[in-house]
C-alpha cells in the first residue's frame, strides 16, 4: 500500500528519532551499503541455530503509526499468537518471528527506518536468515529502490527497482481486488494456498528479473507479471495482503507463523485465473428512534417503514450481519453511517465501535463512509476530517467513502483549476495513499429533450423520461441525496480522480431499493472515463443483474445491500451465477 508522507499527527514515528544517530544515518544512506546488501548471500537455514523455539507464541510487529495494521494484529492474535511492538532497534534484533506489514509510501517508511536505526537492524536480522514475514510494503522495501517520489533507496536486499502500474495499457490504477498467484518455486508459506485468490491493494509493484529470479517464489498478472511473494530461507515476504485474503490469507499467516504445521489441502474445482470482478455487501448502519444501531436499507434513499409508526426500517446488527457475509463469501464489507453522531467525541463515536468489532473476526477488506469530515463534539473538541479518517483507519477500516465533501472539493477544483490541498479528499489520500480513499457519488437522473440543453455530459438512456425525453444528465446530491448540486457525475468522477481519490462507488437515487438492476447507462459513462475502479450500486434485484453490469460496463465490482439483508439473493448465488457466464469470480 503507497502513499504520500504521513503527517506528525498521525504517526507514531516521532517516538522513534532519538534512536538515530548521525553515523548509521550516514551508512545506511551510502549507496555502496545499499550495493553491497543486494549481493547479500544468505546461509542456509537449516545450518542456522536461532534463539526461536518452535512453541514460542510471541510475534514481533513493526508498526511505525501509518494505516490500518488492527486487521494484521486481530490476524495474528486469531491465530493463537501473543504480540510484541517494536520499540527499538534491538527489538528487531531480538525477535523471534518478525512481521513487518508496510502501510504508507516509501520513501516515508524509508525516512522513518534510516532515523531510528530499524533499517541497519532489519538488514541484519533478515542477513541471519532469522523468521520474517513483509506484507505489501514490507515486501517493497527490500528492493533496491522505488520511483514513487522521485528514486528513493530502500534496503537494498533485492536487486530491482519499485515501480508504478501502467496504466495506459487499459489497466485500472490502483491494482484493487482479488487475484490469482503463479507459484514458481517451494515457497513454505504458499504451501497450503491451492489455486485460489488473494487480495492486493496497491499502485506499485516490483518486477522479476534475472537478478532476483533466486528470490522471486511466485508472480502475478496484471498487465505484466509482477512479482507477488519472495522467499529465500526464512525470510519471506508478499506484496497481497493475507490479513485481508479470508481463510487463504489465515492459511499463508498460520504456515509463517506455524512452519512446521500442515493443513489438509481443500479441493480446488475451480482454479483462480486472474483479477475476479468483486462482489460487495454494503450495511447502511444508522440510529433507530431507540438509539440503538441496527442496518436499514432505503427505498430511493428513505428508510423508515410506510407504517403508522414510521419506524426506521430495521434489517440486523451491523457487526452480526458483517460476520455472516464474510462467512458467505463477502469479497468486501462496506459500512455506511448515515447517522451524524456529531455529539460524541471522536473516540466514542459508534461507527468505532462496530469496526474494531468486525474486523476481529472479518478478514476481508472494509469500507466505512458517512461523516469524514471536519467536525466540534458536544464538548467543543475540533476535528479534522483528517483526524476522524486515522481514527477510523486505525479501529479497522482499510478505505474510507468520501460523498458531500468531494462534491463540494470538484466543485471548487473546476471552477478554479487549483488543487488546493485543503480538501478531505485530498488530504487524506495525501497522507494514507489514493487506493485508502473512495469517492462515493449520489447522481439523480435528468430526462432531456436534447443533449445540448445542459452544459453538463448528457447520454441517450435506455429509460426514457416521463415525457418521451430520450437523452439525460445525472445531477450530483449531497446530504443524503437531499440536495442537488451544478455538478454531473461524469463531471464529478473526472474531477476527483485528479484529486486523488483511488475507487469511485458509483450509486443512482431513481435505481435505489428498486431491485430493477443497476443503472448500466450511468455505470458504462463513468467507468469509461475513468482510470481508477469504479464499483456498481443501487438497483440489484436478481444474480442476472450483477453478470449484466459486468458485461456491459468496465465496473471491477458490484455492490448490493437489501437483497442480501432479505436473503433474497444469496451472495454465493450470485457468484455460482457469475462463475457459470464465464466471470471471474473468488469462491
Amino acid at each position: 500500500m503507497e502513499a504520500a508522507p504521513f503527517t506528525s499527527e498521525i504517526s507514531r514515528s516521532r517516538s522513534f528519532s532519538s534512536l538515530s544517530s548521525t553515523s548509521s544515518l550516514l551508512f545506511l544512506r551510502n549507496s555502496d551499503f545499499y550495493r553491497q546488501r543486494s549481493r547479500v548471500k544468505f546461509k542456509s537455514h537449516t545450518a542456522l541455530s536461532l534463539r526461536a523455539s518452535s512453541e514460542s507464541s510471541v510475534v514481533t510487529l513493526l508498526d511505525y503509526g501509518a494505516g490500518n495494521v488492527r486487521s494484521v494484529r486481530n490476524a495474528i492474535r486469531h491465530l493463537g499468537f501473543d504480540i510484541k511492538d517494536v520499540q527499538t532497534p534491538q527489538d528487531i534484533l531480538n525477535a523471534d518471528r518478525l512481521i513487518f506489514p508496510g502501510v504508507g509510501a516509501f520513501a516515508a517508511a524509508m525516512d522513518v527506518l534510516n532515523k531510528t536505526g530499524m533499517a541497519e537492524a532489519l538488514c541484519t536480522y533478515i542477513e541471519k536468515d532469522r523468521p520474517f514475514l513483509g506484507i505489501c510494503l514490507g515486501l517493497q522495501l527490500l528492493f533496491e529502490s522505488s520511483e514513487e517520489k522521485g528514486l528513493v533507496n530502500g534496503l537494498g536486499l533485492i536487486p530491482g527497482v519499485v515501480g508504478r502500474f501502467d496504466s495506459t495499457n487499459g489497466f485500472r490504477v490502483p491494482h484493487i481486488g482479488w487475484n490469482a498467484l503463479q507459484i514458481s518455486k517451494d515457497s513454505e508459506i504458499l504451501d497450503d494456498f491451492g489455486n485460489q485468490h488473494v487480495y492486493f491493494v496497491h499502485s506499485y509493484r516490483a518486477m522479476p528479473s534475472n537478478d532476483n529470479k533466486e528470490w522471486v517464489s511466485s508472480t502475478c498478472n496484471y498487465g505484466d507479471n509482477f512479482i507477488a511473494s519472495i522467499r529465500r530461507g526464512n525470510v519471506h515476504a508478499v506484496q497481497f495482503h493475507p490479513e485481508k485474503s479470508g481463510d487463504v490469507g489465515l492459511s499463508v499467516l498460520r504456515r509463517f507463523l506455524y512452519p512446521k504445521s500442515h493443513m489438509l489441502k481443500k479441493p480446488t474445482e475451480r482454479k483462480a485465473l486472474g483479477l475476479a470482478k468483486r462482489v460487495i455487501a454494503c450495511l447502511d448502519v444508522r440510529a433507530n428512534d431507540k438509539g440503538d444501531l441496527v442496518v436499514t436499507k432505503g427505498d430511493q434513499y428513505d428508510v423508515r417503514e410506510n407504517t403508522k409508526e414510521n419506524e426506521v426500517r430495521n434489517l440486523g446488527k451491523p457487526v452480526e450481519l458483517a460476520g455472516q457475509y464474510y462467512k458467505d463469501g463477502a469479497d468486501e464489507i462496506s459500512f455506511l453511517n448515515i447517522t451524524g453522531f456529531r455529539d460524541f467525541p471522536l473516540g466514542d463515536l459508534p461507527m468505532i465501535q462496530v469496526l474494531r468489532l468486525t474486523s476481529e473476526n472479518v478478514f476481508v477488506p472494509l469500507t466505512v463512509g458517512g461523516g469524514i469530515r471536519d467536525f466540534t463534539d458536544a464538548s467543543g473538541r475540533h476535528y479534522s476530517s483528517l483526524e476522524v479518517a486515522s481514527e477510523y483507519f486505525r479501529s479497522g477500516a482499510d478505505k474510507i467513502s468520501i460523498g458531500s465533501d468531494a462534491v463540494y472539493a470538484a466543485e471548487e477544483y473546476i471552477k478554479t483549476g487549483v488543487k488546493t490541498g485543503k480538501s478531505s479528499l485530498e488530504q487524506i489520500s495525501r497522507v494514507y495513499g489514493n487506493q485508502a480513499v473512495v469517492v462515493s457519488i449520489d447522481p439523480r437522473r435528468v430526462h432531456l429533450k436534447s443533449p445540448n440543453d445542459v452544459e453538463f455530459k448528457a447520454i441517450r438512456v435506455k429509460d426514457t423520461g416521463p415525457n418521451g425525453e430520450e437523452y439525460a444528465w445525472y445531477q450530483c446530491t449531497v446530504n443524503g441525496g437531499r440536495e442537488g448540486r451544478p455538478i454531473g457525475a461524469y463531471e464529478l468522477a473526472k474531477a476527483v480522480e485528479e484529486l486523488g481519490a483511488g475507487e469511485i462507488l458509483l450509486n443512482c437515487i431513481d435505481c435505489d431499493g428498486q431491485g430493477k438492476g443497476f443503472d448500466v447507462d450511468l455505470i458504462k459513462l463513468i467507468s469509461d472515463a475513468v482510470s481508477i475502479p469504479v464499483i456498481a450500486s443501487s438497483g440489484a434485484g436478481a444474480v442476472e443483474h450483477f453478470s449484466e453490469v459486468y458485461m456491459k460496463t468496465n465496473a471491477s465490482a458490484a455492490l448490493a445491500a437489501g437483497i442480501f439483508h432479505r436473503k433474497e439473493v444469496p451472495i454465493q448465488s450470485v457468484k455460482e451465477h457469475l462463475f457459470k457466464e464465464g466471470i471471474e469470480v473468488r469462491f
